[in-house]
């Protein structure tokens, strides 16, 4: 097998593998190899796979992260996080305060970008299966689609905690843009069956908020007790 691109430099320029070094590699099959170094040039190399291994496991709670689109870093940072902690899927969302602009070959290339954050965070955190950045959504759209699981919406000064919220299987919450979601907003989504629930007396930024979020449901549904 070559590897070439963003693979092979990150193995040569950051991790400097060597001719018959070790390696472990993942295709997004949720699986992890292990694999051999048999050739290295300046911008691929050549690697034997030697065997299937047991990849570490995933989350038993799907989590889809509804996050209305947030600026620059912002959303590199909200992916990138939200995937180390277990995330099962993304979508960004289209709302009355997001104030990024996306179309044609623009977000083509922000998708490939975004995938790309996605891929580099499972390689740093070890997971061996890759979630999915899906094409934005209006949030009247995410609201009339077919929604699996319980939908959530974090609401600063919400009655109900997300810490002590009943989970099921599925999840799917969302997090409002800088500005925060509008009363109209939050008013049709509670009209459409989804919860708002809070992180506590804190109001956070939006690119803190969906990881907290993420965190927490992991906490209850005991993820981080293994």
């Amino acid at each position: 097998m070559v590897l070439d691109g963003q693979a092979a430099h990150y193995l040569l320029r950051v991790l400097r593998v060597i001719v018959e070094q070790s390696i472990v590699l993942f295709n997004g099959d949720g699986h992890d190899y292990a694999a051999e170094v048999a050739r290295a040039g300046k911008k691929e190399m050549a690697v034997s796979v030697l065997s299937r291994l047991p990849a570490a496991r995933e989350p038993e709670i799907e989590i889809v992260v509804v996050q209305a689109l947030s600026r620059g870093e912002r959303m590199d940072q909200t992916l990138q996080k939200c995937t180390e902690l277990g995330a099962s899927s993304f979508l960004p969302l289209l709302t009355e305060r997001v104030e990024v602009r996306l179309g044609g070959d623009k977000l083509v290339k922000r998708l490939e970008h975004w995938q790309g954050v996605v891929i580099s965070a499972c390689e740093q955190s070890g997971r061996a299966r890759i979630p999915r950045v899906h094409s934005p959504l209006h949030l009247t759209d995410w609201l009339t689609s077919e929604r699996s699981g319980l939908s959530l919406v974090l609401t600063p000064g919400a009655d109900t905690p997300l810490a002590l919220t009943s989970l099921p299987a599925s999840v799917q919450i969302a997090i409002g843009p800088e500005g925060g979601f509008s009363p109209t907003e939050l008013d049709l989504m509670v009209s459409r069956d989804v919860r708002a629930v809070s992180l506590g007396p804190r109001v956070l930024r939006t690119e803190t908020a969906a990881p907290a979020a993420v965190a927490v449901i992991q906490a209850v549904a005991g993820d981080f007790a293994y």
